[in-house]
């Protein structure tokens, strides 16, 4: 194995000069895949529709191309669904990562086309491994195989068509991995790609515990679900018991900074590392590069070309899209993009901010339609990470989810404030400091938020319950979203949800 270590490490170094090279000449690649993309595309459906052989600049193609959402796109893709080909993309689409995003009952069906696996998908997963071993180059990783948690797949029989499938994109991912990269991981394909959850989870704990597992893949909330389930049957006292040559989580989807101190309680080893990524069902956007930060590498040469709207302009008729070389440092941007999936100027949701420009690093700041903002606070996903992050960190607790959203004056005769549902996994003995310091950092995070809370002439102190254990997993059971991508909105900036657990939980 240590042979095999050997060479799977210098294999994965000789990417990092094509790294240097989009890092070196960002403006140039990105303008190398517009047009890419626009040649390739030119005799699709789409690309007839729109003009794209009479496009010749980025002005020509934000002019000729409207921005589209999910229900503007998806006609197209309901064709390519039921068979058609040459709609969006020119080779053949065989595969749909299905998404939800939210608990919301429309789902959305993204093509994924073997452009997308290949040269986005899989490329962003042989970069996530060969910046890690450019940051630990002294690394056993390849000594030991990968646990990842995939989420299922189905047969897309959509007016008959059995050629297509759909299903989460890990899931996606997974069944078309090669051989080297389905032997190098654990569970069995089969069990990884199960859709019954609570079965699923079992069986990968059962057959995943004999095994030298030396990495993780997956969402820190059903990670922790695994990892807990592992230390049940086993009964070890943390997972470095089990597994003593674990040494990285590659993790992604939701923000780790609240979760990392329950990570560290059950893997207290010292060599552990985390390391996070920002791949979603429409493209692998970034990855964490820098061992000493979380801030991400904007991939830019995955067949990707990407614009972002300012967030202040999010809410107008017609907002304006700006390309790479347009954006500033610490401001708030919805991202827009175009892909060798055959996505067309297409609004994922997800807002970003720039933390760097030489290179172009990112930090996920939150949704487009997950924030609250009743009263003029303006508190996004990433306020309310990091404010919860803290107050753990103060209190001594450790959350596995929460959610939030606005009480509105005069409701149910009450003043206007922010109402929280929080189930811990180690709860603070006071909930009532928790509370206040939950409050004292998001005024320190947000001064539109401290301002309304002054005197609380707006806004009063938040109203927090506490959520039993498993309660989110099991609304989201009762809503049949349980497992894979599906997750609960940090915040929302009306009481759909919140209330829904209310009720719920009554």
């Amino acid at each position: 194995m240590e042979v095999i270590n050997t060479f799977m490490t210098w294999i994965f170094r000789n990417r990092i000069g094509q790294i240097e090279r989009f890092k070196t000449n960002p403006i140039e690649v990105q303008q190398e895949i517009l047009f890419k993309l626009i040649h390739t595309a030119k005799n699709t459906k789409f690309g007839q529709q729109y003009g794209f052989s009479q496009i010749s600049s980025y002005r020509d193609f934000s002019r000729q191309v409207p921005i589209h959402d999910y229900e503007q796109i998806k006609p197209y893709i309901e064709e390519t669904m039921k068979g058609k080909q040459q709609v969006l993309w020119p080779s053949e689409i065989q595969w749909f990562s299905k998404s939800s995003g939210t608990t919301g009952s429309r789902s959305k069906f993204i093509p994924v086309s073997q452009e997308s696996l290949e040269d986005c998908h899989f490329k962003g997963g042989k970069d996530m491994l060969s910046l890690y071993i450019n940051n630990f180059p002294e690394t056993k990783l390849f000594t030991g195989k990968s646990l990842s948690i995939g989420g299922s797949l189905q047969i897309n029989n959509l007016d008959g068509n059995k050629n297509s499938h759909f299903g989460d994109i890990s899931a996606v991912i997974m069944q078309n991995l090669p051989l080297w990269a389905q032997f190098a991981r654990t569970p069995s394909l089969e069990t990884a790609l199960m859709g019954e959850w609570e079965k699923k989870i079992e069986r990968m704990a059962e057959e995943t515990i004999q095994e030298n597992v030396t990495s993780l893949t997956g969402v820190p909330t059903w990670t922790l679900v695994l990892l807990e389930k592992i230390l049940q049957l086993t009964g070890k006292n943390h997972i470095g018991e089990i597994w003593p040559n674990l040494e990285v989580f590659f993790h992604g989807a939701v923000a780790f900074g609240p979760y990392r101190e329950l990570f560290k309680k059950l893997i207290p080893l010292s060599k552990m590392n985390y390391m996070e990524t920002y791949n979603a069902s429409e493209g692998f956007f970034g990855i964490q590069d820098q061992s000493h930060s979380d801030e991400l590498l904007l991939m830019l040469d995955y067949g990707i070309f990407y614009e972002f709207i300012p967030m202040d302009e999010w809410e107008e008729e017609q907002p304006t899209a700006i390309p790479l070389e347009d954006v500033k440092k610490d401001r708030n941007y919805a991202m827009i993009i175009s892909t060798n999936g055959g996505l067309w100027r297409y609004k994922i949701g997800d807002t970003v901010k720039f933390t760097s420009i030489k290179p172009y690093r990112i930090k996920i700041s939150g949704r487009t339609k997950h924030f609250i903002n009743a009263f003029g606070e303006e508190i996004i996903v990433e306020n309310a990470e990091r404010a919860i992050e803290l107050a753990c960190q103060a209190t001594g607790a450790a959350i596995k989810n929460f959610t939030a959203a606005p009480v509105y004056f005069g409701q149910n005769g009450k003043k206007g404030s922010h109402e929280w549902i929080v189930e811990f996994a180690i709860p603070p003995e006071n909930l009532k400091a928790f509370g206040q310091k939950l409050d004292g950092y998001l005024r320190e995070l947000n001064s539109d938020y401290d301002a309304k809370r002054y005197m609380d002439m707006a806004l009063t102190a938040p109203v927090i319950h506490l959520a039993p254990d498993g309660t989110f997993d099991k609304w989201l059971k009762s809503k049949g979203k349980l497992g894979g991508q599906n997750k609960v909105p940090r915040l929302y900036n009306n009481r759909e949800y919140i209330d829904d657990i209310l009720t719920f939980l009554q």
